[in-house]
């Protein structure tokens, strides 16, 4: 063997080791950005569940308000229905008295 050749061989050997830590460190640090991005992703996840677990809950809670007010405006109507139809039944009974006496006062004046 050839110590030239030796030598050459050596050099060469040299650079690729030269390159393959320079790859290595790329590598690293593509590695170590690549943490940092996921990290920052799950982050971005877990504020998004939350935000939208928020949107459900005050969603869920605006719609049972507007479920409670249409509830409390039945009641009202209803029972501003049973107080007219009350009203109308007094009315009706007193229709019926002034019936009854215009019979009678008919009746007498009939004999």
């Amino acid at each position: 063997m050839d110590s030239g050749d030796l030598e050459s061989r050596v050099s060469a050997l040299e650079e690729q080791v030269q390159g393959l830590t320079g790859r290595v460190r790329a590598t690293e640090h593509d590695a170590a950005a690549a943490r940092v991005l996921a990290g920052a992703a799950d982050r971005d996840v877990t504020e998004f569940r939350e935000e939208i677990r928020d949107f459900r809950r005050a969603t869920a809670a605006s719609f049972n308000a507007m479920r409670q007010d249409f509830v409390d405006l039945r009641t009202h109507v209803d029972n501003g229905f049973m107080e007219i139809r009350g009203k109308f039944d007094v009315m009706a009974a007193g229709q019926q008295q002034i019936v009854d006496l215009l019979q009678r006062i008919s009746a007498g004046s009939a004999r």
